[in-house]
């Protein structure tokens, strides 16, 4: 590729505040769709401002459901729903088996009101909170709602409707008996035939009075031929969905005078978190987005999100991440020929179709971390083999410049990556340092860390070496040898500790070249872009100390992703996929508080390097009911003076506190 833009630095610093100061206008308060409400949900209430179309991905152990919904220009609500259930394989069964189908029914149309339909509807307001609400109005006689989630634990997805009189008159309703059932193919399901049920319950004739209500609802579920129909009571369903958004929401609490990022952070954790499909392999994390289920990859949950689950302390990630780093284990072996990117069909298959992608150092960066944040000393023995395994198998691809050799990167071809990437150097330099830390925990021989170590400083030389670079007139760094067109990745030293080329990188990353309306172009001047480098290049900006300048962005991203057009989670790429909402991505938005502002480095099964980030126009940021290192306990940052106050809290007692100086790093042991 050619080099295509050459400019000053002074214009490129120049030009990246005018694009800082651009986006925020841009992003005022009237031109958001959704608003922030009262108990942390998000609504949209019907203006003018439709037509409008979106989708989000909503999971549960043993289904998940993409929902497309949408206000029409006359006010009428439309939805499909893509339904999926994982544990149901069809043929062949590859990474994308799982039995789906598209509905777009809705139950209304099957209701009569005064023996006539349902007329002349306009949806007044949405709502998000783990569930989508939608009310409307049937002129002035009716009011209804319809609210839609997956079940919890059971295979099926639920949908309550309820029918309002708010006329003076008695309103008959009418609503009829529905058991509809689909059955597939035979030949194209791993265990023969699916039947798909479609069951309405609470029929029957209704004489509703003035301010009187009924509801009814559907359940979709779908199991094998010579399976029950689950039994289930709809409310009860909603009673667990809702508690479980709770129960995430209660844990690691972000607070920031920043409303936007708080809610945004409490979303995201419920993304994370609810999709984790109950296998026969076990609990696994899966990304979602219609097509990646039952299944793990090295990037999504052995790099991404499994060291983010110790923070949360959601037991059930806890155990997915365990099991993940436990299936890839199996796949060692004397050779060191490459583990596979990915472990599909409930730990039954695998897919390896990039070749070796680096995954060696994205599995040994991921259960380094995961095994020093859980801080449980029998886990970390458990993963310990295959964090060496990994390392070793890192050390044998080095290059005659010393950095990692791979097939790939995690974008698996989609872009050029050249023979060594940036990427995969970059996380296995801190995998290396982790195990370090890690070992010593353990007890492991000492020579062998010395090694890790040695190896750890002579790799940061060799970045430097080999992929610094000026690039489209900034200095930082070349993603591959051969490349020359600015790159998100660039971004991938500073989240690893590494800072040489810090000013030039932030410059570039923030520069007109890279920063889009959607966070970074994946390549410069192309319209692709892909959420987790801009949420890697987030974290690794406020870890490099550049906190205000990264507040900006941060901010404007998350307004965008929270209550813009497609809300309310960080998404996977475009236009590939058309923004799922795959998993992954939410922890990854959720590392860049506990890791980038809060500057949360482990260093040991009960200790970690703190470096907090407070930006200067916050007078206290806080991070409550953290659960990394098997503890429980919150942390506050405030600004006393021109110091910083670090208070570490259990419940009311404290147990850690002290003032420190802007940009300086403690190290917390924990007891």
């Amino acid at each position: 590729m050619k080099r295509l833009f050459t400019k000053t630095r002074k214009h490129f610093l120049f030009v990246a505040a005018a694009l800082c100061f651009f986006t925020s206008k841009l992003f005022s308060q009237e031109e958001r769709r959704w608003q922030i409400d009262k108990d942390g949900a998000i609504s949209w209430q019907i203006n003018n401002n439709i037509p409008h179309k979106d989708h989000i991905e909503m999971s549960g152990k043993k289904i998940s459901c993409v929902l497309r919904y949408g206000v029409a220009a006359d006010g009428t609500f439309q939805a499909t729903r893509s339904l999926v259930w994982p544990m149901l394989r069809t043929i062949p069964n590859n990474t994308h088996a799982s039995f789906t189908r598209q509905l777009a029914q809705d139950a209304f149309d099957l209701v009569t009101v005064n023996y006539k339909p349902i007329a002349s509807e306009k949806v007044t307001s949405l709502t998000l909170n783990g569930t989508l609400l939608v009310k409307s109005k049937s002129g002035n006689t009716l009011e209804l709602t319809r609210q839609f989630f997956p079940s919890t634990t059971l295979s099926g997805y639920c949908e309550i409707y309820t029918i309002k009189n708010i006329s003076d008159k008695t309103c008959v309703i009418e609503i009829p008996k529905s058991n509809a059932i689909y059955t597939s193919d035979p030949a194209k399901g791993t265990e023969g035939s699916y039947n798909l049920h479609v069951d309405l319950f609470n029929h029957g004739n209704f004489n509703l009075q003035t301010n009187e209500t009924i509801r009814f609802s559907v359940f979709y579920s779908a199991g094998k031929t010579n399976e029950q129909v689950p039994v289930v009571n709809i409310e009860e369903e909603k009673d667990k969905r809702l508690k479980l958004i709770q129960e995430i929401w209660d844990k690691l609490i972000l607070e920031t005078p920043d409303e936007v990022l708080n809610t945004e952070f409490a979303f995201a954790k419920i993304r994370a978190s609810e999709s984790i499909f109950e296998t026969k392999g076990g609990p696994m994390h899966g990304p979602g987005g219609e097509s990646y289920y039952a299944a793990i990859w090295a990037n999504d949950q052995a790099e991404y999100i499994c060291p983010f689950f110790p923070f949360l302390g959601y037991e059930y990630g806890n155990q997915a991440s365990l099991n993940a780093y436990l299936q890839f284990a199996k796949f060692m072996n004397q050779e060191y020929k490459p583990i596979p990117s990915s472990i599909v069909a409930e730990g039954t298959d695998i897919w390896d179709g990039a070749g070796d992608r680096g995954d060696g150092a994205m599995i040994a960066y991921g259960a380094a971390r995961y095994a020093l944040s859980k801080g449980n000393a029998n886990e970390a023995k458990q993963l310990w083999p295959l964090i060496e395994w990994c390392l070793e198998y890192c050390h044998r691809k080095l290059n005659s410049d010393g950095v990692v050799t791979s097939d790939s990167d995690e974008l698996e071809g989609r872009l050029p990556a050249g023979k060594a990437n940036l990427n995969t150097s970059s996380l296995y330099y801190d995998a290396l340092n982790s195990a370090v830390y890690l070992g010593e925990a353990l007890g492991k021989d000492k020579t062998q860390l010395k090694n890790y170590k040695a190896e750890a400083e002579k790799l940061k030389t060799a970045i430097e070496k080999y992929f610094g670079a000026k690039v489209e007139g900034f200095e930082t760094y070349k993603y591959y040898k051969e490349n020359d067109v600015l790159r998100a990745w660039i971004c991938t030293p500073l989240t690893m500790g590494i800072y040489d080329r810090k000013a030039g990188t932030i410059d570039a990353l923030f520069s007109p070249r890279l920063w889009t309306k959607d966070g970074l172009a994946s390549i410069a001047g192309d319209k692709i872009f892909w959420d987790r480098s801009t949420l890697y290049a987030l974290r690794g900006v406020l870890a490099a100390g550049e906190t205000d300048k990264a507040l900006d962005f941060l901010h404007y991203y998350s307004n965008r992703r929270l209550l813009g057009d497609h809300v309310p989670y960080p998404v996977e790429a475009y236009p590939e996929g058309d923004q799922r909402h795959l998993s992954a991505e939410s922890g990854l938005y959720c590392r860049i508080f506990t890791e980038g502002l809060f500057g949360i480095r482990p260093t040991g099964l009960s200790s970690f390097d703190f470096t907090p980030r407070l930006p200067k126009s916050w007078p206290v940021m806080k991070l409550r009911q953290i659960h990394a290192f098997e503890k429980d306990f919150d942390i506050t940052v405030e600004r006393v003076n021109k110091e910083l106050k670090v208070t570490l809290s259990n419940g009311k007692k404290i147990v850690f506190t002290k003032l420190i100086k802007d940009g300086s790093t403690i190290n917390i042991p924990l007891k």
